[in-house]
């Protein structure tokens, strides 16, 4: 089978996963007030988890009695919206503790066997929620679902194992547009099947059913066509001979190619920690600008689902169009870390313009609609910084960690690099949401954003001294060779 050809089954397969992932994400909130109206009892799980919130917004009010936090103090909304970030928190926190051993079981037993006992993982978990019918169970759910998810690292360490450097990063594009997909589209399947009954044949009278029954039973579906259809498809792909795909790479191909090939395997080492790093840091505060876009809007336009669904699915279709038209051929013209560091200098001007939009705003009165006006427009700008941020930066990051694999080194194996490299991530993406939602509600958005713009900054100017440095060593080697 040719390296084309496994590149679209794993894409293919990765879209299934991301859709069965991002079904359930609009549905926390009501999902978790269900759950409360079921089992309001002192003793629990639920109950504790919304005592320790209700310390913490505590906690976060002795800082700032601002009279806009002190409206909303008993506010169970508040508790609920802090309790779902805390799942979201929670399944990548697992993917971060999980991750390197996935990794590292790869390079052992093969990428194909370890990718469908993850697919086995994700089965169990959507079997849990559709019969969860207590919090506990739910969390339960998430618990065995992070510990599992490994498609996204799996399906980057095959499809770095089937390309050659000359067309790697732009295989590797493909997870980002995935991303971009499924994100905008799975969130919209997952509203419109909670908003169906469960069909009749589902109901037992032995067995009781999540509320959310069906986008459960959908995302169960698509998990169990993903996983046969990877045990069909997909072959081994550890140890694969690439020597059949090699074509002759371009000028700047090769001149990348030999620099890389020049470095040490300390140098990697080194180089690979550096692009993790960069990678926690960025996911840090990124992450945490995304978690609260939607509180933004709210607070500023009282904008509906409707309004804020239109919003994200911007950002998602625009980044799908780069990923494609753009991040694809300027990853191997540009490289990776340096169009990674346009994409961090991009969010850092939308997190300018998101921290200036409660001035455009001028009385709470007259905040309407986030759809016409001075507000609109600097909204939806910093939204096309913000897409053009999600197609580069993580694909770019991603893209140059896989090109310092040497599976030749113990400590440079590919599952186990790229799955400590996605570990930092995860982290960075488990943290971010937490801090950033808290200083929002202490200091308000613009102190917020100003604070991750600044933050972000620092990220950027990390990126661009590293970038500096290896143009100097590409120089240096390149006189060597005159």
């Amino acid at each position: 089978m040719e390296s084309k050809s496994i590149v679209k089954i794993v894409f293919f397969a990765l879209v299934l996963d991301l859709l069965a992932f991002t079904i359930p994400l609009p549905l926390f909130p009501r999902l978790t007030a269900w759950y409360l109206k079921l089992d309001s009892s002192p003793d629990s799980l639920l109950s504790r988890l919304l005592l320790i919130s209700r310390e913490w917004r505590s906690i976060l009010l002795s800082f700032n009695g601002s009279s806009r936090i002190r409206a909303e103090e008993g506010n169970k909304q508040w508790d609920i919206v802090l309790l779902g970030g805390l799942m979201g928190s929670l399944f990548s926190f697992c993917q971060c503790v999980i991750s390197p051993w996935l990794g590292s079981l790869s390079d052992k037993y093969g990428r194909k066997r370890i990718l469908l006992a993850t697919m086995l993982g994700n089965i169990l978990s959507a079997v849990i929620w559709i019969q969860s019918t207590s919090f506990a169970s739910f969390l339960l759910s998430r618990l065995v679902g992070g510990l599992s998810e490994g498609n996204v690292q799996l399906s980057t360490a095959i499809i770095s194992d089937v390309t050659v450097s000359s067309n790697r990063s732009k295989s590797l594009a493909l997870v980002g547009i995935a991303f971009s997909i499924c994100f905008t589209l799975g969130p919209s399947l997952g509203a419109y099947f909670a908003s169906q009954p469960v069909p009749p044949a589902l109901y037992s009278s032995d067995i009781k059913l999540n509320v959310y029954a069906v986008p459960a039973t959908i995302s169960l579906v698509l998990l169990v066509i993903e996983t046969l259809y990877l045990a069909a498809r997909l072959p081994e792909t550890k140890g694969w001979n690439k020597a059949a795909d090699e074509k002759s790479p371009s000028k700047a191909d090769e001149g990348r190619s030999q620099s890389h090939l020049a470095l040490t395997a300390e140098e990697k080492l080194d180089r690979l920690r550096f692009v993790g790093r960069l990678h926690g840091l960025f996911l840090l505060f990124f992450s945490g600008a995304e978690f609260t876009l939607t509180f933004l809007t709210y607070d500023l336009f009282s904008a509906s689902n409707a309004e804020n669904g239109r919003l994200l699915s911007y950002i998602g279709i625009l980044s799908a169009l780069l990923q494609a038209r753009h991040v694809r051929p300027s990853l191997a013209r540009l490289g990776e870390l340096r169009l990674s560091s346009y994409g961090i200098l991009s969010c850092v001007i939308a997190l300018s313009l998101l921290a200036t939009l409660p001035y455009s705003v001028s009385t709470p009165s007259s905040s309407t609609s986030p759809s016409s006006g001075i507000s609109a427009t600097m909204l939806y700008l910093a939204a096309t910084c913000l897409s053009y941020t999600s197609a580069t930066v993580v694909t770019g990051l991603t893209a140059s960690a896989a090109s310092l694999i040497d599976d030749t080194n113990p400590k440079l194996q590919r599952g186990k690099a790229l799955g400590g490299f996605r570990s930092r991530g995860q982290l960075g993406r488990a943290v971010g949401p937490l801090l950033a939602s808290s200083l929002y509600w202490v200091k308000g958005p613009t102190v917020a954003y100003a604070t991750l713009a600044g933050c972000l900054s620092l990220v950027y100017l990390l990126a661009r001294s590293q970038i500096a440095h290896s143009d100097r060593e590409r120089r240096k080697d390149e006189r060597k060779t005159q």
